[in-house]
């Protein structure tokens, strides 16, 4: 554990989202509560707890809600405007201004993944510089992995790609092991690959998992590791979903 001792780590929070399965234009997704808290209350709460030195919030609908509340429950934070919502590629490169001349790593959060816990950053943060990877995804395994992108390891466990279910073959749709959507990553190396990403889909959306190609392209190691628990990677798009953290999250504190 003493390796990442002196590094320095940021962490952005994607949270620009309108979240149109909810069925409630007027509230944007991360404000939803949990146990009297909006979900990206938490998320906020853990980016400190891991000691980042700096947190910087993708806002975008709904922004002045978002910026409000959080303003006054972690004044210290900071944030960038993500004013139309064209992919999560797009959305970490409106925080690269933020983060000029800063140098260290950077973890990728989700502001509707309200379960994440601090055990298991700390376990993906230390694996991270442990494998000396230019990026490390946390994953999980899961009974029915239909819909997600699977984790396909090199013989030496790191990560030869991710597969989206739709593009899987036969052999990779029996994998059981999902991409999270939780990331840290070496900065430079971050936004040198945006650079290199290409919207290519009828959205026009930018996908921050396109980084990835241009990380195996220059040999660069990606790492995983699973989380220990599948309900921390849990993300809220419905009310029922919604409903489900908030007994996991109850839980949680109680344990």
């Amino acid at each position: 554990m003493n390796t990442e001792k002196n590094r320095r780590i940021a962490v952005i929070i994607m949270a620009a989202g309108k979240g149109t399965r909810m069925k409630d234009p007027s509230k944007v997704k991360v404000m939803y509560e949990i146990l009297g808290k909006p979900m990206i209350h938490y998320v906020v709460d853990l980016a400190y707890k891991l000691k980042a030195d700096r947190v910087i919030v993708i806002v975008g609908y709904q922004r002045e809600a978002v910026i409000n509340y959080i303003s006054k429950s972690h004044p210290q934070i900071e944030f960038a405007v993500q004013s139309v919502q064209l992919g999560t590629g797009h959305a970490i490169m409106q925080a690269e201004h933020a983060l000029m001349g800063y140098y260290g790593e950077v973890i990728v959060l989700s502001g509707d993944v309200p379960l994440l816990t601090v055990g298991s950053m700390q376990q993906l943060i230390a694996y991270h510089f442990q494998t000396q990877a230019a990026a490390t995804i946390l994953t999980a395994h899961v009974d029915d992995p239909t819909g997600y992108g699977r984790i396909i390891r090199n013989d030496d466990n790191s990560v030869k790609k991710i597969i989206e279910h739709k593009d899987a073959t036969e052999e990779e749709r029996n994998v059981k092991e999902i991409n999270s959507g939780i990331y840290i990553f070496n900065k430079q190396k971050l936004f040198g690959g945006l650079q290199h990403i290409t919207p290519h889909n009828v959205q026009k959306e930018y996908y921050l998992t396109d980084v990835f190609e241009y990380f195996w392209k220059h040999h660069w190691r990606v790492s995983a590791l699973k989380a220990a628990c599948v309900d921390e990677i849990r993300g809220i798009n419905t009310k029922v979903q919604l409903n489900e953290a908030e007994a996991v999250k109850l839980t949680q504190l109680n344990s």
